[in-house]
């Protein structure tokens, strides 16, 4: 069973900057993708950006050039780096593995932007 932990959520002001993780029971080398997805209260989650086995990242239009995700094989650890948040960033952050066997999610994090 896979099992995925997030941490690093927290409270900070508009542009600022915060670093989610996502500890991964099993190697992120054997995932096919892993992605991070949020969900604001009320609305449906989406995805926010994922990383395909041979390293290469997408990311949604909304956070292109302000959120990087990278993956550290030897740690099991996915991360999702966030700089010059916004209020509209504020959501519960989903870490997700894809592999052979389905898609599994972490509990998730919260991120709030506020002053």
């Amino acid at each position: 069973q896979v099992q995925l932990v997030e941490s690093g959520g927290g409270l900070v002001q508009p542009g600022g900057s915060l670093r989610l993780s996502c500890a991964a029971s099993g190697s992120v080398v054997s995932f096919l993708a892993m992605s991070w997805h949020r969900q604001a209260p009320g609305k449906q989650r989406d995805v926010v950006a994922h990383i395909i086995n041979d390293g290469s990242a997408n990311y949604a239009d909304s956070v292109k050039g302000r959120f990087t995700i990278s993956r550290d094989n030897a740690k099991n650890t996915v991360y999702l780096q966030m700089n010059s948040l916004k209020p509209e960033d504020t959501a519960v952050y989903y870490c997700s593995a894809v592999s052979v066997g389905g898609r599994y999610w972490g509990q998730g994090t919260q991120v709030t932007v506020s002053s």
